[in-house]
């Protein structure tokens, strides 16, 4: 399996798990918390039938990568990415940061800007600003976040229960858009995850994206869903135009947080037609 050392916590190296898929315009998928790559699981058949190269990889402490007890702030975070980046070479890449991932995008952006990118995709994202402040009126109360880092202390599998129950609007899309099963997968995954990791995350979620996001230069695709628990869409998606240029806002009817699986044909075909146009524009100019 393909890893790229990005540290070292004593005596052992902290690895990043990646996938490397076929050819074309590079696709990069950044997960969600607090699942892993394994999530994508809905979109790379279908870009890699489109002809892009897709490559996905788990954040430290998810999934198959390292499980260090420190360097779960974004611009470690994004400096992961970069170092993945590097490694494969990537030129005219698409990123596409769903949920967390977002904020590595951002962050990526305000750190190492666009050179490597064609186009970036936020989807159901933290960005902006999640928190609360005076100049932030539309965030949400650092209440919120203090009791959700306690109740992943007090028992985290039950916590994970609770958060994927609203990830995916389980009471209203059971049954129809999401299964049991689905949900297990998922909770299997989270409980894999490291449990400093999964903490130290939730306190990442409160930095202030805004200055990075102004830094983009390069076409924007905001995919959310109206009906988001979890990142609602007035906090996050809905504001994003006002930060970055050549932003494109679609909103997905009754989508949840974890779109990409219940409204999966909606979020492909917005996805492919975002990226798709570009490309052929950009094949067409040599």
């Amino acid at each position: 399996m393909p890893y790229i050392s990005v540290g070292k916590e004593n005596s052992g190296s902290v690895e990043i798990y990646y996938e490397d898929h076929g050819s074309g315009r590079p696709v990069v998928l950044i997960h969600g918390w607090p699942l892993s790559s394994a999530s994508w699981e809905k979109q790379v058949p279908v870009l890699l039938e489109a002809g892009y190269r897709v490559i996905m990889y788990d954040r430290r402490g998810f999934g198959k990568s390292s499980k260090p007890t420190y360097g779960y702030d974004y611009d470690t975070l994004a400096n992961d990415l970069n170092r993945l980046m590097t490694k494969l070479s990537l030129h005219h890449a698409t990123v596409v940061g769903f949920s967390m991932g977002g904020g590595e995008v951002a962050r990526y952006v305000g750190l190492h800007g666009t050179r490597r990118l064609e186009r970036v995709v936020f989807m159901s994202a933290v960005t902006p600003f999640l928190l609360k402040t005076p100049d932030n009126p539309e965030g949400v109360e650092g209440g919120v976040f203090d009791g959700l880092k306690k109740s992943i202390v007090a028992d985290r599998p039950a916590l994970v229960s609770t958060f994927l129950s609203k990830f995916f609007n389980f009471d209203s899309l059971h049954g129809t858009r999401i299964s049991d099963d689905a949900v297990q997968a998922c909770w299997n995954a989270a409980i894999d995850a490291s449990p400093t990791g999964t903490l130290d995350c939730v306190s990442s979620w409160l930095e202030d994206f805004r200055k990075d996001l102004k830094r983009i230069d390069v076409p924007t695709l905001v995919i959310h869903g109206d009906a988001d628990q979890i990142l609602p869409l007035p906090s996050t998606g809905k504001r994003m135009p006002g930060f970055v240029k050549d932003c494109q806002l679609v909103v997905i009817k009754d989508g949840p947080h974890g779109l990409n699986w219940t409204h999966s044909e909606e979020v492909n075909r917005e996805l492919l037609a975002f990226i798709g146009a570009e490309s052929l524009v950009g094949a067409a100019g040599g």
